[in-house]
């Protein structure tokens, strides 16, 4: 291990993302900072009260966990979606405006391990926090633009564009010229009237849409077996075009 590496504390009771720099408290005792460089990745660890925690590289899943948030974020229910109606390939090349707190480009980015995504973020507060959770991600791959999407794309042959902002409308134009043939364009929308105004604009460009909504219901088994009573069910809609010439 070294100084500045992130690192998942994981046991059964109790995790935490853990940036090695100095002692780390937790509810079971202080790890010390020398003891954790001292370790390996898949080592175990104890605190000064016996104990033991795991030593694993957090995903990033683990890591969104700790992201500052500021505007409201694509969960990764519809993340999900998005690459597997696109089937984006790993070495692709993605457009992410705008970027809120950078939740879906960092899932985006962690997926394209071989490609780049470029966020915009025209708000300066929202750059602030983006900044912030992209470095505590390590993703090398992630670029953020302080620009107003609307007014131009800057990349050109782009295979994905993903849109999550006021007024996408206002931007549709601009993800056409810069996707590449065959290239995806997704918004989500998290009212049906902007799904409506989202429709009228990208049928002036793209030849077909597809609009979906994806709800998931989690179960309980503890004592009796069935739907969980609350959760995160409905989100947003996502239209997907597809440039074909």
């Amino acid at each position: 291990m070294k100084n500045g590496e992130v690192v998942l504390l994981l046991n059964k009771d109790e995790s935490y993302i853990v940036k090695i720099g100095k002692d780390f408290n937790t509810r079971s005792g202080i790890i010390k900072r020398k003891d954790i460089l001292s370790k390996k990745f898949g080592h175990k660890i104890k605190t000064h009260m016996g104990k033991e925690f795991l030593i694993t590289k957090p995903t990033i899943n683990d890591l969104i966990k700790k992201f500052k948030r500021g505007a409201q974020v694509i969960l990764p229910k519809d993340i999900g979606l998005i690459l597997a109606y696109t089937g984006v390939r790993p070495d692709s090349l993605v457009v992410d405006a705008g970027a809120g707190s950078g939740y879906l480009a960092a899932f985006l980015a962690n997926y394209l391990s071989l490609g780049k995504v470029v966020t915009y973020e025209k708000d300066k507060r929202f750059v602030e926090i983006v900044k912030r959770n992209i470095k505590l991600s390590g993703l090398k791959n992630l670029k953020l633009k302080n620009k107003d999407v609307s007014k131009g794309i800057d990349e050109k042959n782009v295979d994905l564009v993903t849109l999550d902002l006021q007024y996408p409308e206002k931007v549709i134009g601009h993800a056409y010229n810069s996707l590449k043939i065959g290239g995806w364009l997704v918004v989500y929308s998290p009212t049906m009237e902007e799904v409506i105004k989202v429709t009228k604009g990208i049928k002036k460009w793209f030849p077909e849409i597809r609009i979906v909504e994806n709800i998931v219901r989690e179960w309980q088994t503890e004592r009796t077996t069935r739907p969980k009573t609350m959760g995160m069910m409905h989100t947003g809609w996502l239209t997907f075009a597809r440039k074909v010439g």
